[in-house]
Order: structure tokens, then sequence, then C-alpha cells
């Protein structure tokens, strides 16, 4: 399974979005998994390769402040979604607010998952990397 490409999607006031359908097509189930990502964005993940990554990161050792760290930003953030049978979820507001989402998004593949950008925060991150 690899995610790919660049995709704008509207978002509605309640914050519900249509997932592209080359997003939707690689989840092995109707559930995916959304949290909080670097940068200001968010990362999605199929639910059984999130459970893998997730027990990778449980076998870290906690007494490296960094990792503490890291567990707590992305396991606190964490959140089990159900797609409907037109692909769509509804962003959690605590999400939508952390990666200041409005009325679009930009939905990226980035391989082993997907991120959801603030549109100006996608181009400012592409400008800085060119």
């Amino acid at each position: 399974m690899v995610f790919y490409g660049e995709y704008e999607v509207a978002i509605t006031s309640g914050g519900r979005i249509a997932l592209p359908k080359k997003v939707r097509d690689l989840l092995t189930d109707k559930t995916l998994v959304l949290t909080k990502g670097f940068s200001q964005c968010l990362a999605g993940y199929d639910k059984g390769d999130w459970e893998t990554r997730a027990q990778n990161l449980l076998d870290v050792s906690l007494l490296e402040k960094e990792n503490i760290d890291k567990r707590r930003m992305l396991f606190g953030s964490t959140v089990y979604l159900e797609t409907d049978d037109q692909g769509r979820v509804v962003l959690p507001k605590q999400l939508r607010d952390f990666a200041g989402l409005k009325k679009k998004i930009i939905v990226v593949g980035v391989g082993d998952h997907f991120e959801i950008w603030h549109p100006e925060r996608w181009q400012l991150y592409l400008n800085n990397i060119q």
C-alpha cells in the first residue's frame, strides 16, 4: 500500500470531508486512524498499519524525553474514524483546530500514510523545501 498524489478537497462547516478515491481505495476496511502530524498537519493511516506502527512505538524506551513527547502527541490525539458509503468522514474539531482547517484542505499521499494540510501551510511548506 502506497499513498500518493495531492488532492484539494472541500470541508463542510461541520468538518466532513470526502476522502479522495485513491486514498480511500488503499484502506483495508472502512476504518482509518487520524492523529496530529508534524508541521501542523494531520496524519492518516490504514487501521492495520497504524496498529503495527503503534506497537513499535510502545517498544521504545520511555527514559528518553523525546520518545515520551512523541508518544504523548501521537497517542493523545489519535482517533479511529469510520468512513460512510461515499468515503466521507468527520474530522474532529480538536484536530481541525490544530491544523487550521476551514473550507478547503489538501490531502497529500506520503507513501506509508497520507496527510491533511491547510492549503496555505502546504504551499509554504513546498516553498521552503524547493
